[in-house]
């Protein structure tokens, strides 16, 4: 397997590939992979001959330090991991900070028509501006004919599909399915820090979703909220951050439904100093 820390020669050995006629699918990460990880792998290949999975902790992003610290790098299982998919059809980019930031750190500032005031933006100040950053910047490096993003991260799935509308950048986006665990976890790779006990409630998070969404075909979105934050008081190892069911276009929270927009629930919940996001489709 190529492994690339610096994107001048990552770009020189794109460029032979694709003399070759090679189509190139782009998985982005920032490592700590799993199963999640590989379904979107496994997705790319069945469209293009070669996959770039670029494995980078992103500072921007980042609205708490700590959590900067503590996220798990773990480069040379990441790579043992998709070796079990393919030696030959995936390139792992895990550049240096420097090599993408160059001597300055810091995020450009993105207008994304609203989608970025919502849930996450609410709550993590600048994130999607660090998200934006990141994302625009290793599309220019690795210039794929598709990109694949886990729908866990709806939010970001969404503005990452603004940036490239605005930017015009040629690239088709691709939402793939939420991967879970058979307990039904989305997985995530902030799940390895979960205690033991934390781990054996987390599927709480997505079975309350799923009946929430039962109600949501009969109850306003208002009651199957109210409805949601009532579950998890009574959950001591579960704090809930946040519970909204919004617009999938705009992601602007449902004041009343209407039969001609979908809709999804977006949750965020702290399992002890863990972050777990989910959402789940309504309609």
């Amino acid at each position: 397997m190529k492994i690339f820390y610096n994107k001048i020669k990552l770009s020189v050995h794109i460029q032979a590939l694709r003399a070759k006629g090679h189509s190139v699918g782009f998985v982005p990460t920032m490592g700590a992979l799993h199963n999640g990880h590989l379904s979107l792998v496994n997705e790319g290949l069945e469209k293009n001959e070669v996959i770039v999975v670029s494995v980078f902790v992103n500072p921007t992003q980042f609205d708490n330090d700590e959590d900067l610290v503590k996220y798990p790098r773990t480069l040379d299982n990441d790579v043992a991991l998709l070796t079990s998919v393919s030696k030959t059809a995936i390139i792992v980019y895990a550049p240096t900070v420097e090599d993408i930031y160059e001597d300055k750190i810091e995020s450009q500032t993105f207008k994304f028509g609203g989608l970025e005031h919502e849930m996450e933006g609410a709550f993590r100040e600048g994130h999607f501006d660090g998200v934006g950053t990141i994302v625009k910047r290793l599309f220019e490096i690795v210039k794929p004919d598709y990109a694949y993003f886990g729908e866990k991260d709806f939010q970001q799935l969404q503005i990452i599909r603004k940036l490239v509308e605005l930017y015009q950048i040629p690239v088709e986006i691709i939402g793939c399915a939420i991967y879970r665990a058979d307990d039904g976890l989305a997985m995530s790779s902030r799940n390895t820090r979960l205690t033991k006990e934390h781990r054996a409630i987390a599927p709480f998070i997505y079975k309350t979703l799923k009946t929430a969404k039962i109600k949501f075909g009969t109850k306003s979105a208002k009651n199957v909220a109210e409805w949601v934050e009532k579950q998890f008081k009574k959950e001591p190892l579960l704090e809930l951050e946040y519970i909204i069911i919004a617009d999938t276009r705009t992601l602007k929270p449902v004041k009343r439904k209407s039969t001609k927009k979908t809709y999804r629930a977006f949750i965020a919940v702290y399992a002890g100093d863990v972050r777990l996001i989910d959402n789940i489709a309504l309609n």
